[in-house]
């Protein structure tokens, strides 16, 4: 009898114990954001270049909204959500931008993030053009970039830069096609997610993930 309890004396007071141990081992946050392209970028949309070695966003040189120039390099400093759009869509557009509206909300006093949206109409969409849809969707300046440029260096950095389908509607609103997908660069400029901009639950997502990104770097808030 003496036994039978010193047995069970014992098993009580390894529960603390046992707890511990549990919570360290499966306890911890485990979650990561994958890279993208680690052996190199392939892509059906075009014919562009690559190799087999970590694929890293290109170069580029934009105009925004306060037509100042954005460059390429601006992503080695920050984490970036990239997104391609025009400001005369008449049916995803709208909505990624509402979405956007949020993910600018979550981090807008974050220095360490950034937000490109890239026009593919840049035919239409002019600096004043961008300025004013900026305003209409509260982009704060310096955080959220809307960009204009050469058209054929637009096109090649969302079909070879970003991996995302587009198409040239020549000015008409109806025969634009661009993809619905925000994309989550590092300051490494790896790719480290695809989200669909027209989907809250992708856009949650993508700011859990970018809050996990910023604990990767130790910049969390």
């Amino acid at each position: 009898m003496k036994l039978l309890k010193a047995l069970v004396l014992i098993c009580i007071l390894m529960i603390p114990v046992l707890i511990y141990l549990f919570l360290r081992t499966f306890g911890e946050n485990h979650y990561s954001v994958p890279v993208f392209y680690e052996s190199g970028l392939s892509t059906i949309y075009g014919d562009c270049p690559s190799d087999s070695t970590q694929y890293l966003v290109p170069n580029f040189s934009l105009t925004n909204q306060s037509n100042q120039v954005i460059e390429g390099t601006s992503l080695n400093d920050k984490i970036t959500i990239v997104d391609f759009f025009f400001t005369s869509c008449p049916s995803i557009c709208p909505i990624m931008s509402s979405q956007m509206e949020r993910v600018q909300d979550a981090f807008k006093d974050n220095p360490n993030i950034q937000i490109l949206s890239v026009s593919v109409d840049p035919t239409y969409d002019s600096v004043e053009v961008l300025k004013s849809y900026a305003q209409k969707h509260q982009a704060i300046d310096g955080f959220w970039h809307f960009l204009t440029g050469d058209k054929d260096n637009i096109y090649e950095l969302a079909t070879c830069g970003f991996a995302l389908p587009t198409i040239d509607g020549n000015g008409d609103p109806d025969e634009f096609v661009h993809s619905d997908k925000f994309v989550l660069v590092d300051k490494e400029r790896r790719i480290r997610g695809y989200y669909s901009g027209t989907n809250r639950e992708e856009v949650d997502r993508l700011i859990l993930e970018i809050k996990i990104l910023l604990y990767e770097y130790n910049l969390a808030e």
